[in-house]
């Protein structure tokens, strides 16, 4: 069963949260992206939480921005410092004053989120999991030096568009449904005309995200700008004219990297060199799975990361 619940932090931001499992079990907390929600982990939440597959205290937060939680009008509130400012109250909220999660599992942004708070507060989690989410220091590297994942990353210079919103909304949101159709659609390598599809999205499934996107978009949007780590243009020297010292790079958690390996936004060569800054890395490619894996895949996510959390108790 899923409970739902505002959760005011003590820095002002309320979170909506979605939660099962007992209260005062070892927490799992889940990190949605874009242009996603906390209802996207329900499964995984009520896997966890059952005493056969660990008892867990499973949550997912829809993180500021998005659905009901706080959506500060400010791109400047959406810096990753605010971001993972809300989390650790979080995490207090559910685990007690500065304890640690068992595993922080996040996807998309929500490992954008996931990663920084691992650099900098190693203590509050025990272990990571990461699906499809750019370690900052490769992904620096390959926006710099990558004609490849330039070209994939482009869309981003789109979503930091004023008129973003306004254009993702239109035809009962095509463009956003779109990021669901055509990046799930690629071919498996050495398969081709053998697409992925995304059958997964299901009417039920579409009214849901229709139901948050209908509260706003621009918060989520507001991630994008509020971050350098996008292609340059001609206009905005973006990823260009960003440094990152070493130590705000090293992960020391053990770490659970699933990669699909057909993302075509984020592409298989951001896990490389990766064993340089995570030395606890485990790195699972997964076949035949676009962006969207959690959703394509989840018996096959969940058995990776019920693996990971047995192999490292």
């Amino acid at each position: 069963m899923i409970e739902t619940w505002q959760q005011v932090l003590p820095h002002g931001i309320t979170l909506s949260c979605r939660a099962s499992g007992e209260r005062g079990r070892p927490v799992l907390m889940f990190l949605h992206g874009f242009p996603e929600a906390a209802f996207v982990w329900d499964a995984l939440l009520e896997h966890f939480a059952q005493p056969a597959h660990g008892g867990y205290r499973c949550v997912a937060p829809n993180l500021r921005g998005y659905e009901r939680s706080s959506a500060p009008s400010d791109v400047r509130d959406y810096r990753a410092r605010h971001l993972v400012q809300d989390v650790l109250a979080l995490m207090d909220a559910e685990c007690g004053a500065g304890q640690p999660v068992a595993a922080l599992v996040a996807h998309d942004w929500g490992g954008g989120i996931a990663w920084n708070l691992a650099n900098q507060q190693p203590e509050r989690l025990r272990q990571l999991v990461i699906i499809n989410s750019p370690h900052p220091g490769t992904f620096l590297r390959d926006l710099q030096s990558s004609p490849a994942q330039q070209a994939a990353s482009a869309y981003m210079n789109f979503l930091i568009r004023p008129d973003a919103a306004q254009k993702l909304a239109e035809n009962d949101y095509q463009r956003l449904f779109g990021f669901f159709e055509n990046m799930g659609a690629a071919s498996a390598p050495g398969t081709p005309g053998a697409p992925i599809g995304c059958g997964w999205l299901t009417p039920g499934l579409r009214a849901q995200y229709r139901a948050v996107w209908e509260r706003g978009l621009d918060g989520g949007l507001h991630y994008y700008r509020a971050s350098p780590l996008r292609p340059a243009t001609a206009q905005d020297p973006a990823a260009t004219a960003v440094q990152l010292p070493p130590e705000m790079l090293h992960i020391e958690p053990p770490t659970l990297v699933l990669w699909a390996q057909d993302d075509v936004a984020l592409l298989p060569g951001l896990c490389e060199g990766l064993d340089a800054f995570v030395p606890q890395l485990q790195l699972v490619p997964l076949p035949r799975a676009s962006h969207w894996v959690v959703h394509e895949q989840p018996g096959r996510v969940i058995a990776e990361i019920a693996r990971f959390l047995q192999a490292n108790q």
